[in-house]
C-alpha cells in the first residue's frame, strides 16, 4: 500500500512502459526514480513530472552489473527515501532464425531479461525484508510461456525471469513482499512497434484498428491495481491482452 512519500524505483524505464509507470506512481503520490543505462535519455520524462510538482530522480545503471544495482539501492534508500516498489522492465526482444542465434546474442538476452532481473529482485528483497512490506514488479511477454519460432533467446530468458518471480513469490509472500509478473501477451501501443509494423507491413500509426495495441497507461493502471490488492487476495501473474488478440 502507499506509503506517503514511498519510493518507486523502475529498472529498465524505457519511453513506453516504464516511463507510464513512473507517471502513474508519480500522481499516486511516489517518489520516483527511473533508472536505465542512459539517465540522460529519461530527461524529458523527468522534466515533465517536475512541472507536474513530482518528485523524480533519473539514474544510470546497467542492471547486468552486480555492484552497480547494489549502490543504486544503497543510494537511494540513504537519498532519497525507502523503496516500496520496484519494477523490473528491462529485456531484449531479439528475433533471431536459430542458426544466426550467436552464443553472444544468446548470452546477452539472458544477461538482461533474466540475470538482470535477479539481482535487481533480490536487493529490493534485501531492503524490503527488514521493513516486512513492499512490492516487486516483473514485466514478461509471450514468450515468457510459449517458446516461438526465432525465439529462443528471447523465450529462454523470458521463461527464466518468470521462474524467478515465481520462486521469489512463494519465498516473500509470507513475508509480506508481493511479488507480481505481469504477462504482456500483445504488442504494445508504442512508438517502437508503430515503427516495427510500418517496417514489417508498411502500415502507418494511423491506420493500427483501435484498441488492437495494449497501452502504455492500462499496463501502468495493472500494475498500480496489483500493488494495491489486500493479503488476502494477492495476484501473483496477471495476463494481459486486447480483446481482439488471438491466443
Amino acid at each position: 500500500m502507499a506509503q506517503g512519500n514511498g519510493v518507486v524505483l523502475l529498472v529498465g524505464a524505457g519511453d513506453a512502459i516504464g516511463a507510464a509507470v513512473a507517471r502513474r506512481f508519480a500522481k499516486g503520490g511516489y517518489k520516483v526514480c527511473v533508472a536505465r543505462r542512459e539517465a540522460s535519455k529519461s530527461q524529458a520524462l523527468v522534466d515533465e513530472l517536475k512541472a507536474e510538482g513530482c518528485e523524480v530522480h533519473a539514474i544510470s545503471v546497467d542492471a547486468r552489473q552486480e555492484a552497480e544495482v547494489q549502490a543504486m539501492f544503497a543510494r537511494i534508500e540513504k537519498e532519497i527515501g525507502p523503496i516500496e516498489v520496484c519494477l523490473y522492465n528491462a529485456g531484449s526482444n531479439v528475433n533471431k532464425p536459430l542458426l544466426e542465434t550467436t552464443e553472444k546474442l544468446f548470452f546477452k538476452a539472458w544477461e538482461l531479461a533474466c540475470y538482470g532481473g535477479f539481482l535487481v529482485g533480490r536487493e529490493a528483497a534485501k531492503y524490503m525484508l527488514p521493513r516486512g512490506r513492499g512490492t516487486i514488479l516483473f514485466t514478461g511477454a509471450t514468450a515468457s510461456v510459449r517458446g516461438g519460432k526465432g525465439f529462443a533467446a528471447f523465450s529462454s530468458a523470458k521463461f527464466g525471469l518468470r521462474a524467478v518471480a515465481q520462486a521469489m513469490a512463494r519465498e516473500l509472500g509470507p513475508k509480506n513482499i508481493h511479488v507480481v509478473h505481469l504477462l504482456i501477451d500483445a504488442a504494445v501501443d508504442s512508438e517502437a512497434i508503430h515503427l516495427r509494423m510500418k517496417a514489417a507491413k508498411g502500415i502507418e500509426a494511423s491506420d493500427i484498428p483501435a484498441d488492437s495495441l495494449t497501452k502504455t497507461d492500462s499496463i501502468a493502471d495493472a500494475y498500480w491495481f496489483t500493488h494495491h490488492q489486500t493479503r488476502d487476495g494477492w495476484t501473483h501473474e496477471l495476463d494481459l491482452r486486447p480483446s481482439v488478440e488471438t491466443w
